[in-house]
């Protein structure tokens, strides 16, 4: 089996979260319009909003199309991460 080596790229979006009256989460993004993820935990619907973020990202790469100017930005950049925030989902007390 041959291995492969395939360069990757992360950035940041900023997401806006509401909560809706059923109780479920919609996300969206102002950096990258079309991005809308809905799911039933705020876990969930930022698993979605990250794949349909790449989905979108990757749209824009195949059709040629130019991405949004502050997520250029961010993919010139060359940045070490050294701190994470991960939220981590847990019982209401």
């Amino acid at each position: 089996m041959r291995s492969r080596i395939v360069k990757v790229s992360e950035i940041v979006i900023p997401l806006q979260i509401k909560k809706l009256k059923d109780g479920s989460h919609l996300a969206t993004s102002r950096i990258l319009r079309g991005l809308v993820a809905q799911g039933r935990t705020l876990a969930e619907t930022l698993e979605i909003a990250q794949d349909v973020a790449r989905k979108l990202i990757e749209s824009y790469q195949e059709h040629g199309d130019p991405l949004p100017l502050s997520l250029q930005k961010q993919m010139k950049r060359k940045t070490t991460i050294t701190h994470i925030e991960v939220p981590v989902t847990i019982p209401a007390y």
